[in-house]
């Protein structure tokens, strides 16, 4: 790949075509054609070790004269080396008078592109043009260098072309303001951001251990005792809160980097940046944040082990109260990594909440499963900012998903390994589909109507225990338009029709919704009666709920109410994951009531286990 473009511009008779004949052909050429061909150097021939484009142009065709090749040219440039003769005196006039304003105003005056001054012919004279050359570098800021060469002994011609490079790989533009004599706003974020993601404790500073291994990531080598204290000794000597417990804050990370960029070590501050998946404009790419990541049809994508140690490590340096529990201020802290605000106030209704309404541990862990199994483009991206794979020393964050085999294997096998499974719910408007999401989240009825109408959520999820394991269940409910219902509606691992036993015509959706998506696929279903602390009427229905249920070999309905005192039952949501878990199993087998006994046992104490097993590491930390 083409790394860079130069462009060589400058006045004829100059040695802008001999400059480049002699990097290539390391000897003065006998002759000199008008214009060199276009050329890309090879990497092993310049120091960067990086290929570069190189367009020349003749003074004898454009000086003076306006040429839209030279203007396509240097739109395309990435630097721009502006040639003059040491020993002619207009062609250094040139400089100013001709070449900068011609440039300036042929490029993107936001983005001005770094300018290297080259004075050839250097083996003429026995003076330097420094000093006619240093006011002219003050003057403009976008002169990167200036570098005094001979085509004709070779002198400085691979030096030349090691600043061009470097001008290209770790422009000045972006990071460093010469006016204002400070770092640009926006690479001021992006430190920002490195230095929150290396703060792996997130007490606000940098300690030994923790600068090595920010250290370690980008350079790929600790630094020595020694070498860290003279670190902070350079900051301590110029500020007094850039250093602080023994550790670097983030003001003094800040201003190493600009000390970085003042002494011309640009490439330190650019290896940082890249290392944590910047570009040139300051940016995430697209590659860092989207790494690709195939998924056959039917299957998922689910968390792995190694992500969720990396979220709960997250969570854990963001819960400053240990509460197990975020707080609104402890979730922007978290986010403050984030260009935007990812989770609105609806996650607050997807996934368990404390008593003041505030994300806890469970809740954090399942609405990253939630993403990562609806979107999982959107995760890698969050998991992205968030650094996973600098943090775990992972190629990319794809390597903390896992996609499931195809759910065909899964029925074939009599087994799944699958560790998240969708429930759509289905039913007649008002039936209480809202409730029986609400419910599964431990909200009884009471709490559900402090819920506003904008921040309802049309998803569920938490966990279930089965047989011990722990798994998620994802309910979705479906929109009741009865005959729009997309593949994506349908598509899920078990499916809730659920009515409303106070209301005659609830049931009749069921039946039909049953007869006409679900009777002839392999999906369980089961019928939930919803509002059973009310008067049960008859429906009208040809068929009776549980003679419709006897008729086609499914669970009876179940009784199901959230207008409880304390939070309602879970019962029913551990007999979904097991219909869940276990498709193959037949209607009879589900009947059988020692299954769904053997099934749940245990689901209450491993939820009691598992959360004071996370609150017996919290006080080991």
């Amino acid at each position: 790949a083409i790394l860079g473009k130069v462009v060589r511009v400058g006045c004829s008779k100059v040695g802008k075509t001999s400059l480049i004949m002699s990097l290539v052909s390391e000897e003065f050429p006998d002759e000199v054609p008008l214009r060199a061909e276009e050329i890309t150097i090879p990497a092993d021939v310049t120091p960067e070790r990086v290929p570069t484009h190189i367009v020349d142009y003749s003074g004898r065709t454009i000086c003076g004269i306006f040429d839209p090749l030279l203007s396509l040219s240097l739109l395309q440039a990435n630097v721009i080396c502006i040639v003059y003769s040491v020993n002619n005196k207009k062609s250094i006039e040139k400089v100013t008078s001709h070449w900068i304003p011609l440039i300036n105003d042929r490029t993107d005056k936001d983005s001005r592109l770094p300018l290297i001054l080259v004075g050839n012919k250097s083996d003429l004279v026995e003076h330097s043009s420094m000093e006619t050359i240093l006011p002219i570098m003050n003057q403009y800021s976008e002169i990167e260098t200036c570098v005094e060469c001979s085509a004709k002994n070779l002198k400085n011609i691979s030096e030349l072309f090691y600043y061009a490079q470097k001008a290209v790989l770790h422009p000045t533009g972006p990071l460093y303001c010469p006016e204002e004599k400070e770092m640009k706003s926006s690479c001021v974020k992006a430190l920002t951001r490195i230095f929150k993601i290396s703060d792996l404790d997130n007490d606000g500073i940098l300690n030994d251990n923790e600068l090595n291994f920010f250290q370690r990531t980008c350079f790929n080598m600790p630094l020595a005792p020694q070498a860290l204290e003279d670190v902070k000794n350079v900051v301590r000597r110029n500020m007094t809160d850039g250093v602080k417990d023994n550790g670097l804050t983030l003001k003094g990370f800040l201003f190493l980097h600009t000390l970085f960029i003042q002494r011309g070590r640009h490439e330190t501050t650019w290896t940082v940046l890249r290392r944590f998946g910047y570009d040139d404009d300051l940016e995430l790419t697209q590659e860092y944040l989207f790494p690709l990541l195939k998924i056959p049809p039917d299957c998922t994508t689910e968390l792995n082990h190694n992500a969720y140690l990396f979220l709960q490590s997250v969570f854990d340096k963001h819960d400053k109260d240990r509460d197990c529990a975020l707080s609104p201020d402890e979730l922007k802290d978290l986010f403050k990594v984030f260009p935007y605000m990812p989770w609105g106030p609806d996650v607050n209704n997807t996934v368990c909440t404390n008593e003041q309404g505030w994300i806890t541990y469970q809740g954090y862990l399942s609405q990253w499963t939630l993403t990562t199994y609806l979107d999982v483009q959107r995760c890698l991206e969050y998991l992205g900012y968030l650094g996973y794979s600098i943090i775990h020393e992972q190629e990319s964050q794809a390597a903390a998903i896992t996609v499931t085999r195809n759910k065909r294997i899964d029925l074939q096998k009599k087994q799944t390994q699958r560790n998240v499974f969708r429930c759509n719910i289905l039913g007649a408007r008002g039936s209480g589909k809202s409730g029986f999401l609400q419910a599964f989240l431990g909200r009884n009825l009471a709490r559900q109507r402090r819920i506003r109408e904008e921040h309802k959520s049309y998803y569920a999820i938490s966990t279930a225990y089965v047989y011990g394991q722990e798994k998620y269940l994802l309910l979705h409910e479906v929109l009741p338009d009865f005959d729009f219902l997309s593949e994506a509606d349908l598509a899920c691992d078990v499916v809730c029709l659920v009515y409303d036993i106070s209301n005659p015509r609830s049931f009749e959706y069921c039946a039909k919704a049953y007869k006409k998506y679900f009777m002839d696929s392999k999906t369980p279903c089961m019928i939930i009666a919803t509002k059973s602390d009310l008067h049960e009427v008859r429906q009208h229905y040809s068929l009776s709920p549980l003679d419709f249920c006897r008729k086609h070999k499914l669970h009876p309905p179940q009784p199901f109410t959230c207008n409880t005192a304390d939070a309602p039952n879970k019962d029913i949501y551990t007999k979904l994951t097991t219909m869940a878990m276990y498709p193959h199993m037949t209607q009879t087998d589900l009947k059988n009531s020692t299954f769904w006994l053997r099934a749940s046992v245990g689901a209450t104490v491993f939820a009691v286990l598992g959360f004071a097993m996370y609150k017996a590491l919290l006080k080991q930390r």
